[in-house]
């Protein structure tokens, strides 16, 4: 299985440095035909060409959000670069990235906000978890960039779309993108489609321990269950059948997100040959104070299981002490769990 490489060594992969040519709207240079298709699609009247690099490998999405614009210009120059958004001609732009289709908080990240320009330089990754190989040919990545106003509503300044099937794995992809007026989104898109989030899970049978190790890692993309649009989630896991109900396991409670990072392990002790009867349960919750915890979605692991969830159930059992890490896609319903605390 390939590695999965942090934020800090995407970094150091140091994706080729983008030279900008001279904008067609400055009269610079006379424009190639790409650059009149450029125009042609761009609504505003000055450009931001924006160089985005995207890779994908296994999982994993990672977007460097270079920068906007470039050279020093007069403060109420539309022509080229940012579009002035404050009173003192400047703006205070960032940018937010949204996986389309998709719940809006559970997808968006957002870079630092930078003051006073109109040509900002962030040089940020941005990585979303969780992606799958569906993802990658019915999503798109829209990218839009605001100006950040303390005592109003952050102002729309321009955004691009970019559908993930132009990548390829293992593979970066710069884009050099004029931005757009904002694009409407399909609210009809099916419902079936709805997502309850993925959570990543890692399994180990120990010979040392003579048990099953499940590592809880993290979940990706989960749905809102709360009135501010987030959850409070936490994991909780069991080993079925479970005639003395001693297997429950729970996580800590993570607060105010739709993508917690847990890193928690639990072990089962239980002989190698009694796995293949087992089922492991796995379900998100939205914790509540005096009230019941909301169900997110869960998902079974085990011998009668479908797919991925078979699969690696199935490795798991044939290679002892080694540790498999899988994503899972929650369902919002978990056969013969108990959909309450």
């Amino acid at each position: 299985m390939p590695r999965c490489w942090a934020v800090g060594e995407w970094q150091q992969l140091n994706p080729p440095k983008y030279s900008p040519g001279p904008c067609p709207r400055v009269g610079q240079a006379p424009p190639c035909r790409s650059d009149i298709q450029a125009l042609q699609s761009c609504s505003f009247p000055f450009c931001s060409h924006s160089p985005i690099f995207l890779f994908y490998l296994h999982c994993h999405l990672l977007a460097l959000i270079s920068s906007l614009a470039w050279g020093k210009l007069p403060k109420l120059d539309y022509r080229k670069g940012l579009k002035p958004m404050d009173h003192n001609g400047l703006a205070d732009p960032y940018v937010k990235l949204h996986l389309l289709p998709g719940a809006s908080k559970a997808n968006k990240l957002r870079t630092k906000t930078l003051r006073n320009t109109l040509n900002p330089t962030w040089n940020e990754t941005l990585t979303y978890y969780g992606i799958t190989d569906e993802d990658m040919i019915r999503k798109t990545l829209r990218i839009s960039v605001c100006d950040e106003d303390k005592f109003r509503h952050n102002e729309f300044i321009g955004e691009t779309r970019i559908p993930l099937k132009k990548l390829k794995p293992n593979q970066t992809k710069n884009f050099s993108i004029c931005l757009e007026k904002q694009l409407p989104i399909d609210k009809t898109e099916d419902k079936s489609l709805e997502e309850r989030g993925r959570i990543l899970i890692s399994l180990k049978y120990s010979s040392q321990k003579q048990g099953l190790l499940v590592g809880i890692i993290r979940c990706a993309h989960l749905a809102a269950m709360d009135a501010n649009g987030y959850s409070d989630p936490y994991v909780k896991t069991y080993l079925k059948p479970d005639e003395d109900k001693k297997s429950k396991h729970k996580t800590a409670v993570k607060k105010k997100t739709l993508n917690p990072e847990f890193n928690e392990e639990f072990c089962y002790e239980i002989k190698h040959g009694d796995l293949a009867k087992k089922t492991l349960e796995v379900t998100v919750w939205d914790y509540d104070i005096g009230k019941s915890n909301d169900f997110i979605g869960g998902v079974v692991l085990g011998i009668n299981a479908k797919g991925e969830r078979l699969k690696h159930w199935f490795d798991c059992l044939k290679n002892k002490d080694k540790k498999i890490e899988r994503w899972h896609t929650l369902t919002n319903e978990l056969p013969g769990a108990v959909l309450s605390d």
